[in-house]
């Protein structure tokens, strides 16, 4: 006799802002959860207060940017909960730079570490195991600053604009396996690390209305989404600029702020 499970989704960066509100619409969905974050302690009381007992979620400790911790990470979840049927490489970090500034390469190579190669990190234990079975989604979590380049953002909109070629190759590579491969490029959401931006986010969504389109596209299989629409539109449309009048429409904004700056 054989026991069903519930499905599982397994999410990064799930301490706070987006990961957390995902893993509340999915557990809303009926899913068992894999969280990882760094900040173990403070996730597990977050997961405590919601009444999750260790069937239902677990919690692990990882860090995105080190390729032998995320990977790590992965196998224990398939050792202890089982293979997941959604992977959501959400975490990342998002810091100003000037290139003019030598630790501001740093900052650059942090970025990527984070945002790049450890989501193919997060991807890669479940990779071979999802083509065998035949079917599971892999999500990457890009951003609409992945359409354009912004000042003083150049570590992040690079890094965003590498996960949406990233995902388009792994879809390709992975097309015939039955595993799904989804793109998902918020635009503003009010997480901790947009709410230190010094500039206007039009179409700020909250983090609860993210997750509820996010969890809504991922089950449809969209290979590629901008959330909100309205900011695809606006994303596209500044991509159609000839530089010039992109220059000009970008002269004066506020840049993200550096390592360090605060507001």
């Amino acid at each position: 006799m054989t026991t069903t499970h519930p499905p599982l989704a397994y999410i990064t960066g799930a301490s706070s802002g987006i990961g957390q509100a995902l893993a509340q619409r999915y557990a809303q969905a009926g899913f068992r959860l894999a969280l990882l974050a760094r900040r173990t302690t403070e996730l597990q009381t977050w997961v405590d207060q919601q009444g999750w007992d260790a069937e239902r979620c677990r919690v692990y400790h990882a860090d995105v940017a080190d390729v032998n911790s995320i990977v790590g990470a992965g196998h224990a979840c398939l050792a202890q909960q089982g293979l997941p049927d959604v992977v959501i490489a959400n975490a990342g970090i998002s810091v100003g730079m000037d290139t003019a500034e030598r630790e501001d390469i740093d900052v650059m190579a942090q970025t990527f570490a984070t945002n790049n190669i450890g989501l193919a990190a997060t991807f890669q234990p479940f990779v071979a195991p999802m083509a065998a079975r035949g079917n599971g989604s892999l999500v990457g979590i890009a951003s609409v600053a992945a359409i354009r380049g912004l000042p003083g953002h150049g570590a992040y909109c690079a890094s965003k604009a590498a996960v949406v070629a990233y995902c388009e190759s792994l879809r390709g590579e992975l097309r015939s396996s039955g595993v799904k491969v989804v793109t998902l490029l918020p635009g503003y959401v009010d997480t901790p690390l947009t709410q230190e931006n010094r500039y206007a986010m039009p179409f700020l969504l909250s983090p609860a209305t993210f997750a509820d389109r996010a969890f809504n596209a991922i089950e449809a299989q969209t290979s590629y989404r901008v959330i909100p629409w309205q900011m695809g539109v606006v994303a596209k449309l500044l991509r159609m600029l000839p530089n010039t009048l992109f220059d000009k429409a970008l002269a004066g904004r506020a840049r993200k702020h550096r390592q360090g700056q605060g507001r």
